[in-house]
């Protein structure tokens, strides 16, 4: 039995001193998460409290699969798209991300790598972010998004067929990276 498996049944049998080990596990993920899909890092910081708080209310909805980080990521996606409605402001990216990672350091030392995953459709986009700032697997991805595999293939590629096309376009030659 994993850890994370140990604070879910802890949990389950209202043992609240485990919620703070499981928030340790994974705030700092979920921040940068919540920091891609806010206004600022304020609202980031609300929308990871909040997400942490739906959490522990709906854990009973929750069947423990192994799947646990999943799930805190769509409670994450549900609770940012919440805080959008909720302030009836226009959903931006900022400026600066804190959430430069492998991918996104590589490519943004090459070009404003942001600029081109902003003009990617809403549901290309998401995958970028999730898969290359958060390091999350295709299926863990369709699993918060709730969509199939091959659909969140199909838009992976095409968002990177997107951006290889306007780096080439930009005159970057090393785009084979990506």
């Amino acid at each position: 039995m994993t850890r994370e498996d140990k604070l879910i049944k802890k949990l389950e049998n209202g043992d609240m001193s485990a919620l703070d080990e499981l928030i340790s596990l994974y705030y700092t993920d979920i921040l940068r998460y919540c920091i891609c899909h806010t206004a600022d890092r304020q609202t980031a910081e609300d929308a990871v409290q909040e997400t942490f708080l739906k959490t522990v209310r709906y854990l009973d909805r929750y069947i423990h699969k192994g799947k646990f980080r999943a799930f805190l990521y769509q409670v994450a996606a549900n609770t940012c798209v919440d805080m959008w409605r909720k302030k009836h402001q226009e959903e931006q990216i900022p400026d600066t991300l804190e959430c430069l990672e492998r991918g996104f350091q590589r490519a943004e030392t090459e070009t404003d790598f942001m600029l081109l995953v902003r003009e990617l459709p809403a549901e290309q986009r998401e995958i970028i972010y999730l898969r290359f700032a958060h390091d999350l697997t295709l299926r863990e991805i369709g699993q918060i998004l709730n969509q199939p595999l091959r659909t969140v293939q199909s838009r992976l590629r095409a968002a990177l067929k997107t951006i290889k096309k306007d780096l080439e376009r930009g005159g970057i030659s090393s785009y084979e990276e990506i």
